[in-house]
């Protein structure tokens, strides 16, 4: 706890709990998770382990996958996305928002969506992106697959 990794207010990890830091104590610290449970923990587990702390560079990276149809115009798509992570005003402008092809799956092409935001809008973006992708390609036209099952006939 002498390099003090954090502060009150900061969203950090620590003991694999997740939680914006409400007190530092003598012996613990207590963080407020995103399901609003007061978590407590022991100071030297924190100083003896990990602790990622997603406020410290000011800004956060939101990953969400999208897939689309095989049939879909991927520059496009692409394009559709950018364009609905711009209108938001909590996605960041620097660094800016990518959309990148990441996997050719079974029934999909899958794209990882990154917009970057302030950590206290983590959230807001995060579902945001999934609300306004979907609305976005249904907007286009382009077809977000749902799996398919595959009989085989003996």
């Amino acid at each position: 706890m002498i390099f003090k990794p954090y502060k009150i207010g900061d969203l950090i990890e620590a003991q694999d709990v997740l939680g914006s830091v409400k007190e530092i104590e003598i012996f613990t610290t207590k963080l407020v998770t995103p399901q609003n449970k007061l978590a407590i923990i022991p100071n030297g587990a924190i100083a003896n382990g990990n602790i990622i702390n997603y406020t410290a560079e000011g800004k956060m990276r939101v990953d969400t996958v999208v897939g689309v149809d095989y049939g879909s115009d991927i520059k496009r798509t692409k394009e559709v996305l950018l364009d609905m992570l711009k209108a938001n005003p909590k996605v960041l402008k620097e660094p800016a928002p990518s959309v990148n092809v990441s996997e050719l799956a079974d029934s999909s092409v899958n794209a990882v969506v990154r917009p970057y935001c302030k950590p206290e809008d983590y959230w807001d973006v995060y579902f945001g992106t999934i609300e306004g992708t979907k609305a976005a390609l249904d907007k286009a036209g382009i077809e977000i697959p749902y799996p398919h099952e595959v009989q085989i006939n003996k």
